[in-house]
């Protein structure tokens, strides 16, 4: 990891000089970091943490284009690539390409939580950029024709390391803000790193559009210099923090709450819908509607290329309004209606699927993008809260002994929560595979979007409205 000199980072009255202003010469560890401190925090402590929030999200933004370049490459690939010659089956690989890095991606998403706290932020931010030349490197020596699809299948999976920089990213920039600006720096990093979803589907675009669909390692070549930015400006300019531990029993105890498990079902239906839509939709345009889509008589993916990427974009932005809104109204208030719309969102594409109405179905999926963002950002706001409310249930409790085991509990939560929701990026694209390959349309998929989306707005109201207003607790 390089050096790690010891730095004790102080506070003076002189503007002249700033907490850590040594220690950002010449090593990276603080060892005296007080947010919450306002002189600390208007003497540089703030510069510090705005700097370090920003290298955090160009990193976590390269590593989401990395976990989503898949739902691009499917777009190039043709029966030269290894996949069926049978336009059925071939659907169906695709949609497998998408799901396997899905799937390791979540699952990296724990340890990748923890690894700050055993590492120290600026480290596993190097560690976790450098990582992201792994599959940009094999996928660019080993995407051509002839290849098998079993080797698809592996590199695909090898993407999925990219999403599990978010949780790490979520984790160490949660250290450097004071209570009352995580929020916003929180809502900054994820939405800054969502975006990545949307950029690597505008450079496939421009690559289409220009290099052809015969070259999907452009892509490559354009990412792998990036990926080697994010990782020495992560080491120039990062900062560890010396305190920051894991708490070993915080994940053992916050899994002992049912509210960590229902709060990952909520979890799944936004953070799950946004991130199997934005690895699906151009999938699901090019088998549903792909005559709108023909040059010749092919289908072009440069136009739906042009369609895909709006949606993630949207998505990404809108994620800090769905906590504005918990702020404003209430976290479980937000989501109960975000559930709502988003099943009649469902129900609109649904429609469109049926009239075969391509203006109808992409207004409904442009919905259903920005409500998975708005619900985001109002599900992880009611975690805070729920636990809040837990600790403090007893008449008699401390507020600083409540205040920190709700924080405690909440990081868990956050971290788990983060993980398991991911995995529903899985099951949006096992739905799609199932339901094209059985019935030649989405309907089947949308038809279960909907059921689970109702199912996430009765428990939303059964728990967080109906019976914590029964105990006294606005969540």
């Amino acid at each position: 990891m390089g050096r790690t000199l010891m730095t004790t980072v102080t506070t003076t009255t002189t503007p002249e000089s700033t907490p850590a202003e040594d220690g950002e010469r010449r090593g990276r560890w603080l060892t005296d970091w007080r947010p919450e401190d306002e002189s600390f925090w208007r003497l540089g402590g703030a510069r510090i943490a705005r700097r370090n929030l920003l290298l955090s999200v160009f990193s976590e933004h390269i590593g989401f284009s990395v976990w989503s370049l898949w739902s691009v490459f499917v777009l190039f690939l043709t029966p030269a690539y290894g996949l069926s010659a049978d336009p059925k089956h071939a659907a169906a690989e695709k949609f497998l390409l998408t799901t396997l890095p899905t799937a390791l991606g979540a699952g990296v998403r724990l340890p990748y939580t923890f690894a700050v706290a055993k590492f120290g932020g600026r480290n596993w931010t190097i560690v976790s950029a450098a990582a992201l030349l792994i599959p940009t490197i094999v996928t660019a020596a080993l995407l051509r024709p002839g290849i098998s699809f079993g080797t698809l299948l592996l590199l695909a999976a090898l993407a999925g390391v990219g999403g599990g920089n978010f949780a790490s990213s979520m984790a160490n920039i949660n250290s450097f803000y004071p209570q009352r600006l995580k929020g916003r720096a929180l809502g900054l990093n994820a939405g800054g790193g969502n975006i990545g979803v949307a950029a690597v589907q505008l450079i496939g675009l421009a690559v289409l559009a220009t290099a052809g669909k015969g070259h999907p390692r452009v892509m490559l070549a354009i990412y792998i210099p990036l990926i080697v930015l994010a990782a020495l400006a992560a080491a120039l300019w990062m900062d560890n923090i010396a305190h920051v531990r894991a708490d070993k029993h915080a994940m053992r105890d916050a899994c002992r709450h049912a509210d960590t498990w229902i709060v990952s079902v909520l979890y799944i239906g936004t953070f799950g819908s946004f991130i199997g839509f934005g690895f699906a939709f151009g999938q699901v345009l090019q088998n549903q509607f792909g005559t709108h889509f023909m040059t010749g008589t092919k289908v072009d993916p440069v136009k739906i290329a042009y369609l895909t990427f709006l949606g993630p974009l949207v998505g990404s932005l809108i994620r800090p309004v769905g906590g504005w809104l918990a702020d404003r109204i209430g976290g479980a208030r937000t989501t109960l209606w975000n559930f709502a719309l988003m099943a009649v969102a469902a129900a609109i594409v649904l429609t469109a699927s049926r009239e075969k109405s391509l203006p109808l179905f992409y207004v409904g999926f442009l919905a259903l993008f920005v409500l998975s963002g708005v619900g985001n950002g109002s599900t992880y706001k009611m975690i805070p809260a729920i636990f809040r409310g837990r600790a403090g249930a007893a008449a008699d409790a401390d507020p600083a002994a409540v205040e920190h085991e709700s924080r405690r509990l909440s990081n868990a939560v956050i971290g788990i929560a983060g993980a398991i929701g991911a995995f529903g990026g899985v099951l949006v694209n096992l739905a799609f595979r199932e339901s094209f390959l059985n019935y030649g349309t989405g309907d089947g998929a949308y038809i279960a979007f909907i059921a689970y989306y109702l199912l996430c707005g009765a428990l939303t109201w059964a728990v967080y409205l109906r019976a914590a207003s029964r105990r006294g607790v606005v969540i």
